[in-house]
């Protein structure tokens, strides 16, 4: 058995913050290979399924982020599982949006979720790191990522959660660069990489109007389902409430 972990805070109140995508990435998981619902368990929600064969425990901590490794040690013994089995999907400011990057061990890099996991379980689990953007100071990073994603931030997130749906499989295998690879292309439809935000290198110039439009180079717009299970979870979490619109 292997066990995928998102990261985020319980609750409707952060629900759609970018704290949130590692939540956001298992439920798409969950979805597209049709895991039975979430039940609790381990201080968490637990959903068991396969992925291309492969058993596979999700789980999504629900001690609020600080305490997530409470929850990730819990599962790990019960299944008798090493810190090799266990893969973490979380939000990561030091990428820009839609970048993703995948290593085993390595520090926390100031992540409150992956802090409290290390001495847990130890460092040596497989971190999958989805970026999100750095606002540009350091005064703005907790509002920044305890903040909602933007309607428009859909351009890059729906690539990237369907990226990571359709590509789960590879990391089971231990494939990483191939996954990271699938990604790139999902999320820029050429694999390139794209430039830092002006204001994340320099944080004295003025934030432009969307971080979305500053990360990204000019390429083809990534098509938003309008129907379907990834149209009605996105819709849940990213779109306004009716009372909202009127």
């Amino acid at each position: 058995m292997q066990l995928i972990v998102g990261l985020g805070n319980p609750g409707d109140k952060y629900a759609r913050n970018r704290h949130n995508i590692g939540f956001m990435a298992v439920d798409v998981i969950a979805t597209r290979h049709n895991f039975p619902a979430f039940r609790q368990k381990f201080s968490g929600l637990v959903s068991e399924g396969s992925i291309d064969g492969e058993r596979v425990l999700l789980l999504k901590p629900q001690t609020f982020m600080n305490a997530s490794g409470d929850s990730v040690v819990a599962a790990a013994n019960f299944y008798k599982l090493t810190a090799a089995d266990v893969t973490v999907f979380y939000d990561e400011i030091d990428l820009v949006p839609g970048k993703v990057r995948v290593k085993r061990g390595g520090g926390s890099g100031g992540h409150n979720g992956i802090r409290s996991i290390d001495p847990q379980i130890g460092p040596d689990y497989r971190r999958v790191r989805l970026g999100v953007g750095h606002p540009g100071h350091k005064d703005g990073v907790m509002p920044h990522v305890l903040g909602d994603f933007s309607k428009a931030d859909q351009e890059w997130l729906v690539p990237v959660l369907d990226g990571v749906a359709d590509n789960v499989g590879l990391l089971l295998k231990g494939d990483d660069n191939t996954f990271m690879n699938k990604l790139a292309i999902a999320v820029a439809g050429d694999g390139a990489e794209r430039p830092q935000r002006p204001e994340t290198a320099d944080p004295t110039r003025p934030k432009a109007q969307s971080h979305i439009r500053g990360a990204r180079p000019k390429a083809p717009q990534a098509k938003v389902p309008e129907t379907g299970p990834m149209a009605d979870m996105l819709r849940k979490l990213l779109g306004k409430k009716k009372d909202e619109e009127n």
